[in-house]
């Protein structure tokens, strides 16, 4: 019934400027606010983002974002001074680069979040 609709995702943050910064500056995306909310532009998809008085961040990864070399990416995030979540979990270690390896998948993925607490990912798949 859907499958031929546009869709797209949005997530809350309790203070929009902080999050136009954040992924403006930080990430070095393409964000256009409107009204009261903001629209991020990456690869021909829009994320909304609007602001909630009583915001509580996901304790899942709202964001994920595909990168070539997901070291170089790391490096140059922490530069920018992000911090990266480490996770000492069954299943799920991340190593001393805060990078969690998955043999059977063949993927590499690091989380960090944005100034309200939602939680982002990076993914290096290949």
């Amino acid at each position: 019934m859907l499958e031929n609709n546009e869709a797209f995702s949005s997530y809350s943050v309790q203070d929009i400027e902080k999050a136009r910064a954040f992924y403006e500056d930080i990430l070095g995306l393409r964000v256009v606010v409107k009204a009261y909310m903001m629209e991020l532009h990456v690869s021909g998809n829009n994320i909304m983002i609007y602001p909630k008085d009583n915001h509580e961040p996901a304790t899942y990864t709202v964001l994920n974002f595909k990168v070539d070399d997901i070291d170089a990416t790391v490096k140059a995030l922490k530069v920018k001074e992000v911090k990266f979540e480490s996770y000492d979990l069954p299943g799920m270690k991340t190593d001393e680069n805060n990078i969690f390896t998955m043999e059977e998948m063949n993927m590499r993925q690091a989380w960090f979040t944005d100034p309200a607490g939602n939680i982002i990912s990076i993914i290096e798949e290949g």
